[in-house]
């Protein structure tokens, strides 16, 4: 499956951004899906994860409550809606698609990886 992640941009804090991913090639809704993020000098980390149906999310704890992840599986589309933007959200976010029927936080399980898209939130 080949992933494409758009949607990032500059943001001041507190700002919000959407990004989105757009899957082609093999049967989107057999995949969960999922958002990492890369900072400067940084390991690429997990931000947010959904299940093949959309039905289940997980989330990592500096995400919580401020960003959401969703799908459309008519459309192959999946979604990071993210809010109250802080400067330390600051990375390149990178969407995946991993073989799991739930949400998986682990890098290892994902099989493929869109290009990323710069998100930079300014104080």
């Amino acid at each position: 499956v080949q992933l494409q992640a758009s949607g990032g941009g500059l943001v001041q804090a507190g700002g919000s951004l959407r990004l989105s991913c757009a899957a082609s090639g093999r049967t989107f809704s057999r995949f969960a899906m999922g958002w990492f993020r890369q900072a400067p000098g940084k390991e690429r980390e997990f931000v947010a994860a959904v299940s093949r149906s959309g039905g289940t999310t997980n989330y990592a704890d500096s995400v919580k409550g401020r960003f959401t992840i969703s799908r459309d599986n008519a459309k192959n589309m999946v979604y990071l809606q993210m809010n109250s933007l802080k400067p330390e959200d600051t990375a390149v976010y990178y969407c995946g698609a991993a073989s799991e029927v739930l949400p998986t936080h682990l890098q290892w399980e994902y099989d493929y990886w869109g290009q990323g898209t710069q998100v930079t939130v300014s104080s």
